[in-house]
């Protein structure tokens, strides 16, 4: 069995593979990552390898307890791939970015993908049917745009809970905030969608990341949306360097 483990600033997410299928995940704050870890360790004995990929600094007392316990990965722009990066400047290019490349190529194999991943900033992936990564874009995700209105005004309010717009008319000043960033941001997607579709009429598309259930119903174009592709790509990976 195989533990994924992806930390970023404040939470870390753990999942457990069983070949290429998920049976447990989690997000739990950093302070508690040891604790729950040792409680997955109780749960399947029969772990033996792990990934982490990572945002920011990994807790050594974690990294420490992981490599102790399992035969661990550490994700880096040197590990294995199941396709070939075109991208200008590899080094540069997110690991999140890269386990969402991995994972397109799996699932969709000799297809053209475009993976969406709307999270704190949104990205856009392309994998075409050769295995080829060609590169994408990068975008301010849904909260930021909130925060961006509000520190650049002197009145706008700050907005945190989700909403999922089914109008495009806000009757508040708090709605109108709402519908702008929710509308824009589908606008967005559907205009780069429309875009990789004059060149590739077979594409396919996947939206996933934190966001992705707030903006799926309301995106034009057909799409393939899930909230685990980050985590089978990652998966993918630790099996490509296990061989």
């Amino acid at each position: 069995m195989n533990l994924i483990v992806d930390v970023g600033n404040t939470q870390i997410k753990f999942a457990v593979f069983d070949a290429d299928q998920l049976v447990e995940k989690s997000v739990v704050p950093s302070e508690h990552s040891i604790d729950f870890f040792r409680k997955i360790l109780q749960s399947y004995p029969k772990l033996s390898k792990g990934i982490i990929s990572s945002t920011s600094e990994v807790p050594a007392a974690l990294e420490s307890l992981l490599t102790e316990n399992v035969d661990l990965l550490k994700f880096s722009h040197q590990s294995k791939l199941n396709f070939h990066n075109n991208y200008k400047t590899p080094e540069t290019l997110g690991l999140d970015r890269i386990a969402l490349v991995a994972a397109a190529v799996d699932e969709f194999p000799l297809h053209n993908v475009l993976v969406i991943d709307a999270g704190t900033c949104i990205t856009y992936d392309f994998i075409d049917k050769k295995s080829v990564y060609q590169g994408g874009a990068i975008s301010p995700g849904l909260q930021m745009r909130y925060k961006a209105m509000h520190t650049f005004t002197k009145k706008l309010p700050l907005i945190k809970e989700a909403f999922q717009a089914s109008t495009y008319i806000g009757q508040s000043t708090k709605e109108a905030m709402q519908v702008g960033v929710c509308k824009s941001i589908c606008y967005e997607i559907d205009g780069y969608i429309e875009d990789y579709l004059t060149d590739y009429e077979d594409l396919t598309v996947v939206l996933t990341g934190g966001d992705y259930y707030l903006l799926s119903a309301s995106i034009k174009n057909s799409i393939f949306a899930t909230s685990n592709f980050l985590l089978k790509g990652l998966n993918k990976i630790l099996q490509l360097n296990s061989i």
